[in-house]
Order: C-alpha cells, then structure tokens, then sequence
C-alpha cells in the first residue's frame, strides 16, 4: 500500500513539472521588445511605443488630435479649445487679451460626385459684411509646413480681419480661419496682416499639420 501511494505521488509531481515547463516554455516571463521606431509628433517630439501590444500613445500637449478630420496638429501657446460657432466648424480655439481677441476655427466641407475642391471654396468664402462670394482672383496659394493651401481674405470690416485657409483632400474640403477682432487699424491697407496675432498662430499650427 506504502508504495502504491508513493507511486501514485510521484505520478502527479511528475505531471505537475510538466505543466510548469510546458508553460514557461510556451509563455516565457521575458520583456516584450517593441521596435525601435518613434512616433513624431506635430510639434518635433517623439513618442516610443509602449505596453504589450507595442502602441504608440498619444501625444501630449499642446499636439492635439481631431479624430473625425484625420487631423493632428500643435496648438499655438496662448490659446485654448473654445466653443465652435456653426455646424460646419468642428474645433475652435482662441486667445484673448484685455483689447483683443485672436480666433482660430477648422471646418469641414464635404465633396460630392458633381462638386470639386475649387467650386466648394468659391461657395463658402463668402465677404463679412455683404455676404457674396469672394472672386476667385483674390485667392491665392501658399505652401505651409508640407500642405499647399488656398489663402481667401474672408472679411475686414468694422476691426475684425479674417482670413482662410484650404486645404483639398480627396473627399473634403478642410478650412482654417484666423480672425482678429479689436484691430484698431483695420482700414489701413497698409497693414501688415500676416502680423497679426490670430494669422501669426495659424501659419505656426498649419506648419506642424499632420494628415493621418
């Protein structure tokens, strides 16, 4: 009986290591080497993946993501994520001073089959105060971080100065407003509006845009 219950002890340690080294041999408890590679952010910073499934996290600010746009970008010191003003604008963001407010709002305009890029931004660049479109010989082009755009001057009329930017992609239609309001000299055609708060901290945003 002695050695029968001896045996039978033995049987289930000998089963036991068995399981044991099959797990360690199928599941090693050694670190997990992700690649080596980096995910560069809107603003020049880097990210390494992390955790077990070799992720790249999120970037951390000022870079923002705009999920339903494809869009990343870094948000200009100064400014803060405010309420959008209609249905077609998805992120706003802005800057205000005791005399002066420096705005920034991204929209989005969808292509159809009988639409074109040229033909959505004649219909929404529409003047402040008259409501009209804008002639299509005020536009203009300019080339911004790895992104050419369509430059529209959107409005200057009673000290706000907007201008828009556009950026065409295949589907959509994607417009970047700046708009100054409290400029104290916006009849002079003199003026430098590149200068201008709102303007300078869109070129800067435009510059680090990432199409996801």
């Amino acid at each position: 009986m002695k050695e029968l219950l001896l045996g039978i002890l033995l049987i289930i340690i000998i089963g036991i290591g068995g399981l044991v080294y099959r797990n360690a041999t199928e599941h090693p408890n050694q670190p997990i080497a992700c690649p080596m590679d980096a995910l560069v952010c809107p603003d020049g910073t880097s990210v390494a993946r992390t955790g077990s499934s070799c992720t790249f996290p999120t970037c951390p600010p000022p870079n923002v993501s705009l999920a339903d746009l494809h869009i990343a970008f870094a948000i200009p010191a100064g400014f803060i994520s405010t309420e959008t003003p209609d249905a077609a604008s998805l992120a706003a963001y802005e800057a205000v001073t005791a005399s002066t407010s420096a705005k920034i709002i991204v929209r989005r305009y969808e292509l159809n089959a009988s639409s074109t890029a040229l033909a959505v931004m004649q219909q929404t660049a529409l003047g402040g105060p008259s409501g009209l479109p804008v002639s299509v010989t005020a536009f203009s082009s300019s080339v911004l971080g790895t992104h050419r755009f369509t430059v529209v001057s959107i409005d200057r009329f009673e000290g706000v100065i907007d201008t828009a930017y556009y950026l065409a992609r295949g589907e959509d239609v994607l417009r970047f407003d700046a708009i100054d309001s409290g400029v104290s000299n916006w009849t002079d055609s003199r003026q430098d509006i590149g200068a201008l708060p709102a303007h300078t901290a869109l070129v800067n945003l435009l510059s680090t845009l990432q199409v996801l």
